[in-house]
């Protein structure tokens, strides 16, 4: 990797920083010869005495033929590898790109990471998972496509600062924590909606992850509340039993109505209810909105739940 991280340092400055711009429907070609050599570094070769990397690839191509309803993404390849890769080298629906590389990397979040002894041998592995990951996310970056994978999902970034300082720092704060794994699902599956542009589930899920990290905070301090309480009524009791300091209660006298005003409206006025008679959309502009605000109100909660333990 030290190679790489000094090479890496020396194209930055070639081309300058990164802008905070990104275009999310165009994978270029450069890009998917860098995915596929992350890979191959990452999990290895196949060779006919390498079962733990054979099986692998196997697997990777087993579950994306049973997604697209077929039974080979490659007719006559030579090898699983081969067969998956090629068609993403050649794939020109970006989705199906998408698709390949968040199941790849998330195999190897998981099963290459757990197994990382058995793959140290494998034939052309000279990179952890790790590192693997982290130079995906640089090469996103770099080729201005707007995706990070995190926990485990391939997350469309909007902007870089928004998704460092607040939305990362979020899937830490509910990824760290068990109780909080309800809110976790839930806050992953509105980015996935959100991708997927499922506007409107993505505000139902933005809420219901809202609605579950101040239950899982009630459960947490013995607090009473019914299941079927609304956001309004969690809110007043996490206010009322000093979630959030008194001094900042009378600083920011506003923060009631901030956070009661902000994800439930939104998503009560576009994506709670029957839409009647006429078919309504949920903008991209409004998902985004109520999908970053989700995530600054979950780090508030959370980093105030800190500080009250």
């Amino acid at each position: 990797m030290a190679i790489f991280e000094l090479f890496s340092k020396r194209q930055k400055k070639l081309r300058g920083e990164v802008p905070d711009v990104y275009q999310y429907e165009n994978i270029e070609q450069s890009f998917r010869v860098q995915v596929v050599h992350i890979v191959r570094d990452t999990i290895g070769v196949e060779q006919n005495y390498n079962a733990t990397t054979n099986g692998v690839y196997e697997e990777i191509h087993k579950v994306l033929c049973k997604e697209y309803g077929v039974f080979s993404l490659k007719e006559y390849a030579n090898s699983n590898f081969s067969a998956v890769f090629d068609y993403f080298l050649s794939q020109k629906s970006h989705e199906k790109c998408l698709d390949i590389i968040e199941l790849t990397f998330r195999i190897i979040d998981t099963y290459v990471r757990e197994r990382e002894w058995d793959f140290r041998n494998a034939a052309g592995v000279c990179q952890k998972p790790d590192d693997a990951i982290d130079e995906l996310n640089l090469r996103f970056k770099e080729a201005g496509i707007g995706y990070q994978f995190e926990s485990g999902e391939l997350i469309r970034v909007d902007s870089q600062y928004v998704h460092s300082e607040v939305v990362k720092p979020v899937l830490h704060l509910l990824g760290k924590n068990k109780k909080y794994a309800g809110a976790n699902d839930e806050f992953l599956s509105a980015h996935e909606h959100y991708r997927h542009k499922r506007y409107k589930e993505c505000l139902n899920d933005c809420l219901k992850s809202f609605e579950s990290l101040m239950k899982a905070i009630h459960e947490k301090h013995s607090w009473p509340y019914n299941k079927n309480d609304t956001a309004k009524k969690l809110i007043n009791s996490c206010l009322t039993n000093g979630l959030v300091p008194e001094y900042l209660q009378n600083q920011f006298s506003s923060v009631r109505s901030l956070l009661e005003s902000g994800i439930p409206t939104v998503r009560n006025k576009e994506g709670g209810h029957g839409q009647g008679a006429e078919v309504t959309s949920v903008p991209e502009h409004l998902a985004s909105y109520t999908l970053h605000l989700t995530a600054t109100n979950l780090l508030f909660l959370g980093n105030c739940e800190d500080k009250y333990s």
